[in-house]
């Protein structure tokens, strides 16, 4: 059964990075929903590994960007090639081409390079000299992006940040992790006991649909619409949240419901992906944490 299997991927997600527990959950949540993730912490905290490991457990064709300050769109979505001896123009597709893109490190490269993926994001379909071709499907981008005070990189231009679906913190794991960590590393031992691929694309595009089904009552739409008014009037008028991300958190709360083996979504479910969805496209102008905002958003929300 798909969702057995989706399980077994839940738990091999949370052995390959030690720690990283929830970060796993909401890739999956992310994957479910059919949306993109923004997995974002400090270098060597395991954020490529969890992508890999995921890419690892399902199938289709996965594909991996390092992006550098070099990188050119045409790297990212390919491009015409002439051929002399025929007269005619081959499609070099590019990475952009497959069912799960890895953008590492997507904040090295200048805004320019990161709005080539905006309408694969949004529309799964990408558009080269003039010419529109559709993208496999699923098609889920998971992106790393290291600090912004780290050396070398670029902020994310709004409407980039605005077509992932969740951002996923990572951080430094305690003590006890790091010891299990460096107790595995010194037997030479993987924790990952297997790279075979558990889930195919036919059984992905099922899973999703059965989440984007499962029911959701008009008075916890209700509470998701008066949770984002409530980050609009906390943040000012100058950072708006879009209908995209009304859109994003149901559809996450959904994906989140379904991962927990309910028949329906419930407030908590909300609750739990809610800063998820909205702390990336919350950038306030004194570069202070969007977290107060919204703490204050769902503390002064009653649910209906």
């Amino acid at each position: 059964m798909p969702i057995n299997k989706l399980n077994t991927l839940r738990e091999r997600l949370s052995t390959a990075v030690l720690g990283a527990d929830e970060a796993g959950t909401l890739l999956l949540t992310a994957l479910l929903a059919k949306g993109h993730a923004l997995i974002e912490g400090a270098p060597g905290v395991g954020k490529t590994s969890l992508a890999q490991t995921l890419a690892n457990g399902i199938g289709g064709s996965f594909k991996r960007i390092q992006f550098t300050p070099d990188l050119l769109p045409s790297d990212i979505l390919g491009y015409h090639l002439y051929r002399q001896h025929n007269g005619d123009f081959e499609f070099i597709a590019g990475p952009v081409f497959s069912n799960l893109l890895l953008a590492d490190e997507i904040n090295r490269t200048s805004p320019r390079v990161q709005s080539a993926l905006l309408e694969a994001m949004s529309e799964g379909q990408v558009t080269i000299d003039g010419s529109t071709r559709d993208l496999e499907k699923p098609f889920l981008v998971v992106a790393t992006q290291n600090i912004t005070s780290s050396v070398g990189t670029f902020p994310l231009p709004e409407p980039q940040l605005d077509r992932f679906l969740l951002s996923i913190p990572m951080s430094l794991p305690d003590a006890e992790t790091q010891r299990s960590i460096l107790d595995v590393h010194a037997a030479g031992e993987s924790k990952v006991t297997s790279h075979d691929p558990l889930l195919d694309t036919v059984e992905i595009m099922e899973l999703q649909n059965q989440a984007a089904a499962l029911p959701i009552a008009q008075n916890l739409n209700a509470y998701i619409i008066n949770l984002c008014e409530s980050v609009r009037r906390l943040a000012g008028g100058g950072h708006t949240v879009s209908v995209r991300a009304s859109i994003a958190l149901m559809r996450a709360a959904q994906a989140h419901a379904f991962l927990d083996g309910q028949v329906a979504v419930h407030p908590d479910h909300v609750q739990a992906v809610f800063p998820h969805v909205m702390r990336h496209r919350l950038l306030p102008d004194d570069g202070s944490s969007p977290e107060p905002i919204l703490e204050a958003a769902v503390k002064n929300t009653p649910v209906s």
